[in-house]
């Protein structure tokens, strides 16, 4: 009986050794989100001005010219997506005004 204590008083102590290790872990890596959550919205506020840049005329001369602008724009768009400064929702909902 006293080694099957003894076994039990050991794995509560390297449990609960475990499940503080683990809680600083998770708190370290929040506070590190957190400071990145409040440097990036510096980053993109100057950069959120372009999206609304794509647009363009509304009376085209031509369809032919009316379909290379909406691409042009998509390109853009997929160029800002690629450089982090629109997220998939603002692009789905950049699309989605493009191609109306």
């Amino acid at each position: 009986m006293p080694g099957l204590l003894r076994g039990v008083a050991r794995t509560a102590v390297i449990s609960g050794t475990a499940t503080a290790v683990s809680n600083r872990v998770s708190r370290h890596q929040a506070g590190r989100w957190a400071q990145q959550e409040q440097r990036q919205p510096a980053y993109e506020q100057p950069a959120a001005a372009p999206p609304p840049a794509p647009a363009q005329p509304a009376a085209p001369s031509s369809t032919g010219d009316d379909m290379s602008n909406k691409i042009d724009q998509l390109k853009q768009l997929a160029d800002l997506k690629a450089q982090g400064i629109l997220t998939d929702e603002e692009m789905q909902a950049q699309k989605r005004r493009i191609l109306g």
